[in-house]
């Protein structure tokens, strides 16, 4: 049998596995997870995360594995759901839930997949508890170092290695007294004292740090008319948390939209591909100029609201933030999530926010194809307008924001571009200098989440020898380039994902890791990008053993 590997069993890694059972060819497969229980990935472990984060994907989103979230909630006993924190009268396809709660779905989903893998007739091997420590690519064969835990090192080779490790965090969260570089684990900040807290980021990131401190401090409790509100403990006076980030904007309220996604009258796939041929030097203008004709069409009233006619690559993003910049963040956010539930309630779809929403993933496929020039300007300018359109957040999240703020607890800052953070090393946490100003916080959190890695990170030493992962380029306008190309980070990977090798070694490793995946992918992440990933690797390996058996076959 054809020997798979997969590395990391967390939604891409479980995607994987969906696809590559569907061979009508056995294989023989085998998954390796660092923790004792695979199947629930890292964003979703109950070790990871506290029971109060809640996850922004609804079930209605979720690419469905052997079942949706609905159908397997829906089949758990009243005590299991009790156990969940789940009322049975929640279960809905666009309701959100604790990212625990999708951590247990997960699992479920997993070990089903393994059991109707085997019944297929595919060798299937789940090694719980095993750290991959090398990754070595041979010429017809790549093999791995591994270590169980409490063992010995030991060694396999497989045809095929899938790199599905997910996140990366670092083993320690606190680098420095009351220094937090990540709001995971969440119980390394929950042991946050009554202090001043400085979150950076004001994403759902840092909406899961500052609701994990609250409620080691208090609770939130939900009045008979259905209002949300913080109630300190009494020996917690010195708690208080501000939010920071560069615009000092809260993101919006999940919005009420079709889904499956409605066709896209202009800025379609085809007419990228298009322009993706033809019009290689114009590239992001010219997707630019598809993007104003299909946000005119959606919203005409939203259009000239903002003078999209008027906009560039360089001021949209300017234009897309103006309304909410001059608003409080606190009196923004509560007509938004009123408008958000209104909305929901009564089904309505806001023209704007949708077109944006589906436009994100097909001007997608021309990032990777942009000159060095236009790649700095999309990250710059563009992308933050796609990030904060698709990025909200359960309706919840809004709330307990409010809450905190209602009982004096909460803040938000905005640093804008020129900003430093300090450690004092007498002092726990940080200090935030802005224009000279300096504000001390008793504990800090970097809660600004996944950054973008390069092909020098990779933790597994033999891919990190000269000749091995190529580091990822783009080309240079041709204006202003003295050489063809510049690096830019990450890897560099094919569309099949992947990694672009030396001749003479297996180009059978696939890298769907998704800090090595941001610099020329920034949306993918998430779990239908999981699922996108997931089955394109899946289809390129049986693809690739349909072909080796039939060049045997002919040999």
């Amino acid at each position: 049998m054809p020997r798979v590997a997969i590395i990391g069993s967390g939604p891409t890694g479980i995607y994987t596995l969906a696809g590559l059972i569907s061979s009508s060819a056995p294989l023989s497969i085998t998954i390796f997870e660092e923790t004792p229980d695979p199947g629930k990935g890292t964003p979703y472990h109950p070790a990871v995360n506290d029971r109060a984060m809640l996850a922004n994907i609804a079930s209605i989103e979720l690419p469905r594995i052997e079942q949706t979230l609905v159908e397997w909630l829906s089949s758990r006993s009243d005590s299991q759901l009790q156990e969940l924190g789940i009322e049975r009268s929640a279960i809905g396809e666009r309701e959100f839930y604790p990212r625990i709660v999708l951590g247990e779905f997960l699992a479920a989903q997993f070990w089903s997949l393994v059991n109707r893998g085997l019944s297929l007739g595919h060798s299937i091997d789940v090694k719980g508890s095993h750290r991959i420590l090398d990754i070595k690519l041979g010429q017809d064969a790549i093999s791995l170092k591994f270590k169980k835990r409490g063992g010995d090192d030991a060694a396999m080779s497989f045809d095929h290695v899938v790199m599905a490790t997910g996140h990366d965090w670092p083993e320690n969260t606190e680098s420095s007294p009351g220094y937090f570089v990540s709001p995971w684990p969440a119980a390394a900040i929950k042991r946050i004292g009554a202090v001043k807290v400085g979150v950076l980021g004001t994403s759902l990131s840092g909406i899961d740090a500052v609701v994990s401190v609250a409620t080691a401090h208090g609770m939130f409790l939900r009045e008979d008319d259905g209002t949300l509100r913080y109630e300190p403990q009494p020996s917690s006076t010195g708690f208080d948390t501000t939010m920071m980030s560069r615009k000092g904007l809260l993101p919006e309220a999940d919005f009420y939209c079709p889904i499956p996604y409605e066709p896209l009258l202009f800025c379609t796939e085809e007419a990228v591909q298009l322009l993706i041929e033809h019009k290689r030097e114009r590239l992001l203008d010219e997707v630019f100029e598809l993007f104003q004709q299909e946000l005119a069409a959606a919203d005409p009233d939203y259009a000239a609201s903002t003078g999209l006619a008027l906009a560039s690559v360089e001021d949209i993003a300017e234009r897309y933030f103006r309304a909410r910049q001059d608003a409080d963040p606190f009196v923004w956010a509560a007509q938004n999530l009123a408008e958000a539930k209104k909305n929901k309630a009564e089904r309505r779809t806001v023209g704007w926010r949708y077109a944006i929403l589906r436009m994100h993933e097909v001007i997608a496929l021309a990032i990777p194809r942009l000159n060095d020039r236009d790649l700095k300007r999309f990250h710059k300018h563009f992308k933050t307008v796609f990030v904060d359109d698709y990025a909200t957040v359960p309706h919840e999240s809004v709330e307990r924001l409010l809450a905190l703020h209602q009982a004096g607890k909460l803040r938000v800052r905005a640093l804008g571009d020129d900003y430093e953070i300090e450690q004092d090393g007498d002092e726990p946490g940080a200090i935030v200098i802005v224009d000279g100003d300096k504000t001390r916080f008793g504990a800090f959190i970097d809660a600004t989440g996944q950054h973008a890695l390069s092909a020098s990170d990779l933790p597994f030493p033999s891919l990190r020898q000269p000749g091995a992962i190529k580091e990822a380029k783009t080309r240079k306008a041709d204006f202003d380039a003295k050489d063809e190309t510049r690096r830019t980070g990450g890897i560099e990977i094919d569309d099949n994902f992947r990694p672009r090798l030396e001749a003479g070694l297996s180009n059978n490793l696939y890298c769907v890791s998704v800090p090595f995946l941001l610099h020329k992918m920034p949306f993918v992440q998430g779990i239908t990008s999981a699922h996108e990933m997931g089955t394109t690797v899946a289809a390129a390996i049986i693809d690739a053993v349909r072909d080796s058996d039939l060049l045997v076959h002919s040999g």
